[in-house]
Parts: C-alpha cells; structure tokens; sequence
C-alpha cells in the first residue's frame, strides 16, 4: 500500500493543483505563516465542491498558544459544526493544558460537536510534555484518526528516531502517525523507509520556492506521489 500524501492547501486553486498532482488528502487552512489558522465557510464549501479527495478543516481560533478558555472553545465548537455543515471530511485540532498534558476534556467535547468527522491531532502535540504518554492518551479517543507531528523537533527530518518509535507504538491502532514540517521532495523517500511512516504531511516542501505563501507547485505534488509510490 502507497504511503498517504496530505497537502496544505490555502486557496482552491491550491486544492484543485494538488488533487490533480496526486494528493490523497487536504489540510485546509488560513495564515499558513501563523502556522495555520480557521480558514473561511466560504473557502471551506468552495474547497470541499471544487476537490473529490477528502479535506481535513484546521479549526483554530488564534494562534496565542494551545491552551484555550471557554470562549475560545465556544468559538471551536461552533467552528466545529460548521465545518461539519460545510461537508468537510475532517476537523484538525488540538489543546493542550497548562502543564503541558493533553487536554482530554477539551478533545472530548470537539469530538462531540464532530460528530463522527474524523479527527486529526495536530501539531500542539510537539509541544507536549511527553510525545510517548501524549500519544497513549490520544490513543484512548476513537475518534481521533491522525497525530500530525514532527516529533518534537522543528523539522520531521531531525526526528527519524522519535517517528519511527511513534509509529511503532501506534501499530495496530486505529491511529496513524502522520509526519510533517520540513520534509522536502529529495528527502521524503529515505525519511519514510527509514521511519516506515504510513502518511505525510507537505506544507512549503510542495510550494512554488518551497515558500510557504507561495501557491502549491503541481509538479512537485507529483513528485512525491511517484516517490511514495515507488516506495511500497
């Protein structure tokens, strides 16, 4: 089986460049240089009738930190079912404590609000306390379907070792360990027989310049997509 290749995509001629090119999944989201940010209903119902792949909704209000208060998460929640409404595949989230810790009573309650949408952990995870205990708490959450992370480290690339102990440890689960941040077009077939990741993640890596405001480069989509799919 070829290894899933998920793409960022800011606009729909984002989304439609990278589908085309061989992506199997989308990240919609807005302020890309924020690190990613709640993109738009209109965006979100333009991208999901302009793709036929599935697309994943980031839903995060700000980009202050991953700890969150009642108005923040008032305002996911209603993002939530939004992008529920919006026919989204996905919703991509993440909170943390103040210590540090997954907070499993903030997940759960975004679990609710999605309603059977698939949940994706994004990158707050990399800045937990403990990736190992981190992800055993996310492996108790059904719902949660994906971990986005670059094991801790800036660039996915200085963390073969931490990805590959992650991937061992979700083996078997209903949860897949999806590496990004920094992976590029040359490095992404030793990174993933090396880590033996089942899924990634391309952000400026797919971009015109590897800029990450830069429009996405269909060439190097299709880059990828034949690397990986040499690679199985």
């Amino acid at each position: 089986m070829s290894v899933l290749l998920e793409v960022i995509a800011t606009t729909v001629a984002d989304a439609r460049l990278a589908a085309r090119a061989g992506a199997d999944r989308l990240e919609l989201v807005t302020a890309m240089g924020e690190g990613g940010l709640t993109p738009s209903l209109g965006l979100i119902e333009a991208v999901v009738a302009a793709v036929t792949i599935p697309v994943n909704v980031i839903v995060r209000p700000h980009s202050r930190s991953f700890v969150y208060d009642a108005d923040d998460y008032a305002v996911m929640l209603r993002d939530v079912r939004a992008v529920k409404a919006a026919g989204a595949h996905g919703v991509v989230i993440g909170m943390l404590d103040g210590e540090g810790e997954i907070d499993r009573d903030g997940l759960a309650r975004v679990i609710d609000a999605a309603d059977g949408l698939a949940i994706t952990f994004h990158r707050a995870f990399d800045e937990a306390r403990d990736l190992h205990a981190s992800l055993d708490v996310l492996l108790g959450f059904e719902a949660v379907m994906n971990v986005l992370t670059s094991g801790g480290q800036p660039s996915v690339l200085n963390a073969e070792a931490t990805i590959r102990e992650l991937v061992r440890q979700a083996a078997g689960s209903h949860c897949t360990v999806l590496a990004g941040a920094g992976l590029t077009v040359d490095a992404v077939s030793g990174f993933v027989s090396r880590t033996q990741v089942q899924a990634v993640h391309f952000g400026s890596g797919v971009r015109v310049g590897s800029q990450g405001l830069a429009p996405v480069d269909a060439d190097k989509v299709a880059q990828v997509r034949a690397l990986l799919d040499a690679n199985r």
